[in-house]
């Protein structure tokens, strides 16, 4: 598998590929997104960004976290529910120098089983939400970088 990855790396170099972050500073601050589920989206968004940086960062990413929507996705015979899903949605703005370059919002969902047990149903539950956290903050940070990485050379925004 090593061979097969390193032979693609050396094909695509060869035909001037390089990757969309290749040289590219991540200057981007998140800033603050309330409740638990969003430091913990900020601290994934950092983590995807390469650190945490100051205020003064050339891109600002300001991240709205909307509350998590359950939904019932299973029912037995007795009403009682066996699989919920969780869904996240964020809006997100980005502005370099106070202008806005790039805004969206971007959902995530999982399901996961929902037991009769408290505990067991409270660790799925958490370990559902934090896996959608997880998804949210690729899909924010990977179109930032590419909104960022279009800024930068030249972008239809860029003035």
């Amino acid at each position: 598998m090593k061979k097969i990855i390193l032979f693609l790396c050396f094909v695509l170099s060869a035909c001037g590929f390089k990757p969309m972050f290749y040289g590219q500073d991540t200057d981007i601050y998140v800033a603050p997104i309330s409740g638990i589920n969003g430091i913990e989206l900020r601290n994934s968004l950092n983590a995807k960004f390469g650190g945490q940086r100051e205020a003064n960062a050339k891109y600002t990413l300001t991240v709205n976290l909307h509350v998590p929507e359950t939904q019932y996705k299973a029912l037995e015979s007795t009403g009682d529910a066996t699989w919920q899903e969780i869904v996240l949605n964020a809006d997100y703005v980005l502005t370099v120098d106070g202008k806005e370059i790039a805004k969206g919002r971007e959902a995530a969902s999982e399901s996961y089983s929902f037991v009769r047990y408290l505990v067991a149903a409270n660790a799925s539950y958490n370990n559902a939400v934090q896996n959608t956290i997880k998804v949210l903050a690729d899909k924010i940070g990977t179109r930032t970088i590419a909104e960022t990485y279009r800024y930068e050379n030249g972008g239809a925004d860029k003035k």
